[in-house]
């Protein structure tokens, strides 16, 4: 039994109408910058990044501590945002264990310029590289360990780390709402319409009564209870991949109700109510403004201007862990291409780039490499610019020296060029685990090369 829909960007309007007549909306900010998504293992790379890089201390603020959990940006109102969506597991959450597994990571991203909203669901069983030394794991232990090891964010700041990790998209915000606030809602709205493709079996959240109801293909209303087991339902040919198709489903239908019946001004009616009732059960580090904010932006949006995708099949390679767990195993590639194709907007690089020779789009790209010296060969990083250079990779004299040394070449992006990454990796033979994502728009080149042993007793150069 699974936490299912769990936080959605589309219900936050709930926190909206709770406050809308009490509170005024301010302009607030983000940024949005692509990074590469990185390569996968089933074991943790030995290499250091460098020497004394910060691991994960106890001693910061867990989530129940810090309930805003990671600051947020201030939004400007005008940049597209991006909201982690976060379920936890149902059998943790009735346990009652502190440091809960993650169960549904749904992206949300709204522009709010060109009025279009985007959402991709990543499955619980993603095999990645999980920041701040913790190794690879499976994506939804990130939330656990954030709370575990009591993380500056908590579980929230180490889940959307992680996220930003794989997809290279810069998350702002989470949202988390919990079972009985989400029933009550969708209760509010007199049911969401859903149109069940084929039968299912679904198994309501209690004890005491009759909790497996079986569903019929076709369209029907169902109430908050009903549509929280709709979209926690696992057991179909397509499992997690099935599961998260519904849980979009509600989500859209949520929206949907909403504008069908014209309900924003009823929840406005019953804010306080409805504040007094629900405010425990939503948390999120949007602040009450921002929520209103986004809220509003996300019903003005048009249906056909929302993009949905899954992390499914076509993305991952089912797999074993080192120590036998079912995994799937990103296929970066293919991952990025799915992003680009929900996330960018006109004029980014998208799938039509997919078309393109790799080294017109490293050039179209234009990015700052430098290069560093990490294998003690005297000369080694100045040959390897000037050759770089004579590809047409912007490798500037001026961001050329050493590092400490290293075995193996590694590739750092700062500010997310996928085709200058590709393009250094299959050039020089570099392994896809020694490849790291460090998102710093204020670094002082784009892409950092660390030169290793291997790259100067075997290279190409003249």
């Amino acid at each position: 039994m699974r936490n299912p829909i769990g936080k959605i960007l589309f219900a936050i309007l709930l926190i909206a109408v709770a406050v809308f007549t009490y509170r005024a909306t301010q302009g607030l900010v983000t940024s949005w910058e692509f990074t590469e998504i990185g390569g996968v293992s089933l074991t943790t790379p030995t290499p250091t990044l460098r020497p004394g890089e910060p691991t994960p201390t106890p001693g910061g603020n867990t989530a129940q501590n810090a309930p805003q959990g990671p600051t947020p940006v201030p939004w400007d109102g005008a940049s597209r945002v991006n909201v982690l969506v976060i379920g936890l597991d149902y059998r943790d959450w009735e346990a009652g264990n502190d440091a809960p597994r993650s169960d549904t990571l749904i992206l949300l991203s709204l522009d709010p310029l060109a009025k279009t909203a985007s959402m991709l669901s990543i499955p619980r069983d993603l095999w990645v590289d999980i920041p701040g030394g913790f190794g690879y794991g499976k994506i939804n232990t990130a939330y656990a360990l954030g709370e575990a090891n009591e993380l500056p964010g908590g579980g929230p700041g180490l889940a959307m780390k992680t996220v930003e990790s794989v997809l290279g998209i810069p998350i702002q915000y989470y949202a988390q709402i919990d079972f009985g606030a989400f029933v009550r809602f969708v209760d509010e709205l007199g049911g969401v319409k859903i149109d069940v493709p084929e039968p299912i079996t679904i198994d309501l959240i209690g004890s005491g009564k009759e909790t497996k109801k079986k569903l019929k293909p076709g369209i029907q209303t169902l109430p908050g209870e009903w549509a929280l087991a709709y979209a926690r339902a696992r057991h179909t040919e397509g499992g997690d991949f099935d599961r998260a198709r519904r849980q979009q489903q509600v989500i859209l239908a949520i929206r949907d109700r909403i504008l069908d019946f014209n309900m924003a001004p009823m929840l406005v009616s019953k804010a306080p109510q409805l504040y007094a009732e629900l405010s425990g059960g939503i948390h999120t580090n949007l602040s009450l403004d921002q929520a209103i904010q986004l809220g509003w932006l996300a019903l003005d949006i048009p249906g056909d201007s929302i993009r949905h995708g899954i992390i499914g099949e076509e993305q991952v390679i089912f797999a074993k862990s080192p120590d036998g767990l079912d995994i799937l195993k990103p296929i970066p590639e293919k991952i990025r291409l799915l992003r680009d194709e929900l996330f960018t907007s006109e004029g980014a690089l998208g799938p039509a780039a997919a078309q393109q020779a790799l080294e017109d789009l490293v050039k179209a790209e234009n990015a700052r490499v430098m290069v560093l010296n990490g294998a003690y060969a005297a000369g080694l990083a100045g040959r390897t610019a000037e050759y770089l250079r004579s590809l047409g990779v912007n490798a500037p004299e001026d961001l050329v020296g050493n590092t400490d040394a290293v075995a193996y070449t590694w590739v750092i992006d700062h500010t997310g060029n996928p085709y200058t990454v590709q393009y250094l990796i299959d050039l020089m033979n570099i392994s896809p685990n020694n490849f790291r994502v460090r998102y710093d728009p204020d670094a002082q080149a784009d892409i950092e090369l660390w030169l290793g042993t291997d790259w100067a007793n075997d290279n190409p150069m003249p």
